[in-house]
């Protein structure tokens, strides 16, 4: 196990070094300046150079791709050229709401999508298979900035034209409340400061988002989950425990859905990096405040330093959560070890 983090550990920073050296030789391809977005248009040519050479940015992109690793290996991220403020502090404020988004689409896509997997498993060609199977190919079809901008269209903006207050379009709380910061997530600042109203506001904040970005992940999660059960509930084992005389649902749980669950960490896993990593478009279209969104604008201001820092969370995030669904597996399935 020692050798197998250890492993991971430098295939970690191999991975964040090779993507920030190709991030930062695409940023350079781009055509923009990020000095002239950040003093505008009618800035004189003194004041861009000198503000060029206080950046940096007057050097070639592979001194500045040194001088940017210097820094990181002292844990400075740099600051941002936009507003001149920490990227470590713009990253801190922003990854506690994609963290919050991402907990609730990933409790979307596992509470719904594991039992129709099973379910579908279960009835093999029968209606709720179909049903099922269709509504897994409609969930991976839909763009996510579709269903987003339906769901606002549907559940917030109609209703509301009669009168009714279904859902709220966009924020992660209604402006009337106030929870002190903790832990910067807003559902569980509120829990912790006993304010149970605004616990409620939050996750009615919450519904839509986390839908939206919890479907694709909830129709693969589904369809996994089905294609696992359905070759599981075939095997000698399952067949020996039903003629023991053992229940449906011991059948199902104890022996079938543990023996399955491999495929099914896997794909959870890899969702949850997904989804970690950033849901821009979500995030754009419900104005929520989190990762996503500050590389969008990041990327609109050619602003390098955020969004190198950025894109390391995401790698970051991603590897780590892979790593920790490897972990997993051999608590899944006792027959896997590592050296």
């Amino acid at each position: 196990m020692i050798t197998f983090v250890a492993r991971r550990f430098v295939r970690l920073i191999l991975v964040l070094i090779g993507i920030t050296i190709v991030s930062f030789a695409f940023m350079q391809a781009i055509p923009g300046d990020p000095v002239t977005i950040r003093l505008g248009e009618h800035a004189s040519a003194d004041q861009v150079a000198a503000l060029r050479a206080a950046l940096g940015l007057d050097k070639p992109w592979f001194v500045q791709l040194g001088l940017y690793f210097a820094h990181l290996l002292q844990g400075d991220l740099g600051r941002s050229v936009s507003d001149a403020q920490p990227v470590a502090t713009k990253l801190a404020e922003h990854f506690p709401a994609t963290v919050e988004l991402s907990i609730g689409a990933l409790i979307v896509a596992v509470t719904i999508g594991i039992p129709a997997g099973i379910f579908a498993a279960l009835r093999r060609n029968g209606v709720l298979d179909i049903l099922t199977m269709s509504a897994v190919l409609l969930g991976v079809s839909t763009p996510v900035f579709v269903l987003g901008w339906m769901l606002v269209y549907l559940l917030a903006v109609v209703p509301s034209n009669f009168g009714l207050n279904l859902f709220p379009i966009s924020g992660r709380i209604s402006l009337t409340y106030y929870v002190p910061t903790r832990t910067h997530l807003i559902v569980l600042d509120a829990l912790l400061a006993g304010n149970v109203r605004a616990a409620l506001d939050a996750l009615w904040h919450l519904v839509l988002p986390a839908v939206t970005l919890g479907t694709i992940p909830l129709a693969i999660v589904a369809k996994i989950t089905r294609s696992g059960m359905f070759e599981v509930l075939r095997s000698d084992y399952v067949r020996t425990a039903r003629a023991k005389g053992l229940g449906p649902a011991a059948v199902v749980v104890k022996h079938a859905l543990r023996n399955a669950l491999i495929p099914i960490l896997t794909v959870v896993g890899l969702q949850t990096g997904l989804l970690l990593g950033g849901a821009v478009l979500t995030e754009h279209i419900f104005a929520w405040p989190g990762v996503g969104r500050l590389a969008f604008e990041a990327i609109s201001n050619r602003d390098m330093p955020v969004i190198n820092g950025c894109i390391l969370l995401f790698a970051t995030v991603f590897v780590v959560v892979n790593a920790a669904v490897d972990i997993l597996y051999a608590a899944a399935n006792p027959r896997i070890r590592y050296g």
